[in-house]
């Protein structure tokens, strides 16, 4: 993934965690109970730098954050 599009997905992975007052240990600790992730804040974190998040742990980072990702179809001329 180009370094600008990794930098913008997870500046907005981490809005969503702020916007919800919760903390990244917080959202790890819920993964880990949830969805059995490891409960360590950088392993979550060198994802997000790294752009290696998998579609399915957005899935469940989502849930845990009470969100559900959609696929919208775009308008025509966008």
């Amino acid at each position: 993934m180009h370094r600008n599009k990794e930098e913008t997905c997870r500046n907005e992975i981490k809005s969503y965690i702020t916007r919800e007052g919760m903390t990244m240990t917080e959202v790890v600790e819920l993964l880990a109970d949830e969805h059995g992730w490891s409960s360590s804040v950088p392993n979550l974190s060198g994802k997000l730098r790294r752009g290696s998040l998998r579609y399915t742990e957005a899935v469940e980072l989502a849930d845990v954050l009470g969100y559900d990702l959609v696929w919208q179809k775009r308008r025509e001329g966008k």
